[in-house]
């Protein structure tokens, strides 16, 4: 039993959960590990490695994966052990343009609810991830990772739609690979950032300027995915 438990894994935002809705405890930590990039695409994620890591019984391990695989955000291998699914130019593709798809028409819902409340608080929140992103590396990663949600779900949340936000949700899921890979990225390379768009995406909400701010978020979201596309290039050729 020792060795099973020196095998737990180290993911920041995944530690021990209580016993109360165990399961769903147990679903909600792990997607908002996926959600950060906690997990690198192609990873195989072990039941008892996380069981150990949650300090919970195999069994909701297991129902929770089986969750996130009929919600697409894992896959399960032909030796039916579950893995994050790798990255390939045609799932890029899909996930950046149903991603714009999806947060552009939540941006549309949102401007007429925004306050002046919740326009000072992304200003906060895009100054955090700029100061985050001016020591990004590899190990603090995560940190731009879940100040960028914020921001994010902080534009979502206020369309309230009960219908459009889990599915923004469940791609953001998907984009969890994508995430990591771009936090590397851009750790690699100081002189890049995609906080420009945030400050261009807050100066057409307070403008309630709808259509520049959906090309805001959409340059936002395809930054990222078109630097990942580059590196695999370059990996591919190089």
């Amino acid at each position: 039993m020792n060795d099973l438990k020196s095998d737990a894994l180290s993911v920041p935002g995944l530690g021990r959960v209580g016993r109360s809705s165990l399961q769903q405890r147990v679903y909600e930590a792990l997607t908002n590990s996926l959600i950060h990039g906690a997990f690198s695409a192609g990873q195989v994620l072990r039941m008892q490695s996380l069981a150990d890591t949650l300090d919970v019984s195999i069994m909701p391990v297991r129902e929770a994966l089986a969750r996130l695989v009929s919600e697409q955000a894992l896959e399960v291998m032909g030796n039916r052990s579950t893995r994050v699914p790798l990255l390939s130019e045609a799932r890029l593709h899909d996930l950046a343009k149903v991603r714009c798809l999806i947060e552009g028409e939540l941006v549309r819902q949102a401007v007429p609810n925004l306050t002046d409340k919740t326009l000072a608080l992304l200003r906060q929140q895009t100054e955090a991830c700029e100061a985050a992103f001016a020591r990004l590396d590899e190990e603090h990663a995560s940190e731009t990772s879940v100040l960028n949600h914020e921001f994010h779900f902080t534009i979502y949340r206020s369309a309230s739609s009960a219908v459009l936000l889990p599915i923004v949700r469940s791609l953001w899921m998907q984009s969890g690979p994508c995430v990591r890979a771009s936090a590397i990225i851009y750790g690699r390379n100081p002189s890049l950032t995609a906080v420009h768009h945030h400050w261009a995406l807050i100066e057409a909400l307070e403008a309630r300027d709808t259509d520049a701010a959906v090309a805001a978020l959409r340059s936002d979201i395809t930054q990222s995915f078109d630097l990942i596309r580059a590196q695999m290039n370059e990996d591919a050729n190089g």
